[in-house]
């Protein structure tokens, strides 16, 4: 990949591990790009690039419930952002759930793609439209449709 992204970088504390190993797994194609990762995500990537002699730009916003995926999301708004890994902990409660749903929101409203597991976001991070000089990801469209509409200009055939 020739185009250098911006991306952001989030794991629970119960992901955090697997996070670490993915990103040590995909270190070639990560020391092409910078990174914005939550607090101690982004310190132990760090740590591991470390170990391992990988050298990138990584900048820590701070930890998730201190206001980390607020920050990012603010960045999503600010088309700061290219893609998002978020490997959430889907099995334990978060005490900042408000804020790790506002983040996913405005990656969808904003059409920023974001993993929420590690299949999909080598899936992302690998994918050649990211070069692809004739490829510009459509704006996403909130226009209210009825049935016959769609049916008419767009030959959709709707089934219930």
């Amino acid at each position: 990949m020739n185009k250098r992204l911006t991306i952001a970088i989030v794991a629970h504390d119960h992901r955090k591990a697997d996070m670490v190993e993915w990103a040590v797994f995909n270190a070639t194609t990560l020391a092409k790009h910078k990174l914005i990762c939550t607090g101690t995500t982004g310190s132990l990537i760090k740590q591991a690039f470390d170990k391992k002699g990988v050298e990138t730009e990584i900048i820590c916003v701070n930890s998730g419930p201190l206001g980390g995926d607020a920050e990012i999301a603010a960045m999503v708004v600010r088309h700061e952002i290219n893609l998002a890994i978020f490997l959430i902990d889907d099995l334990n409660p978060q005490p900042h759930e408000a804020d790790i749903q506002m983040l996913l929101r405005q990656c969808r409203v904003h059409n920023v793609p974001i993993a929420c597991n590690r299949y999909s976001a080598d899936l992302m991070i690998t994918s050649s439209l990211w070069d692809a000089e004739d490829y510009t990801p459509s704006v996403p469209k909130y226009i209210k449709f009825s049935r016959e509409e769609l049916q008419i200009n767009k030959n959709i055939e709707i089934l219930d």
